[in-house]
């Protein structure tokens, strides 16, 4: 298992549940699966963890709250990205807040 297949629920619960429903694409990447809104790489999954696309301005913060880490990529830190671990997420408030983080900076972003 690449991805835990119950956390790709609890995201797609979550779009669906919005007041405001999210139409995200799910797409296989990196070993595990990313969720795309407008195009853009939203949230993923990579066995337990969560993936949260925070952007440049929110990457310090989000790295100061427990559970998370940074996303390393070609041997440096890819700002902007932070993986939150299924302990940090286990609550529904906090696991929501993660998702919303990221829909807030992935809505900067022009469509692709």
């Amino acid at each position: 298992m690449a991805y835990d297949e119950g956390l790709a629920e609890r995201i797609e619960d979550y779009f669906r549940s919005r007041e405001a429903p999210i139409d995200a694409v799910a797409k296989k990447m990196f070993g595990g699966i990313c969720y795309m809104v407008n195009g853009n790489m939203c949230v993923g999954i990579l066995d337990d963890s969560l993936m949260s696309r925070v952007g440049k301005d929110g990457y310090e913060s989000a790295l100061a709250e427990p559970g998370t880490q940074q996303t390393i990529g070609n041997f440096k830190a890819m700002k902007g990205i932070v993986w939150i671990d299924a302990e940090a997420i286990a609550d529904d408030a906090r696991f929501g807040d993660w998702i919303e983080r990221a829909l807030a900076f992935v809505r900067t972003l022009p469509t692709k």
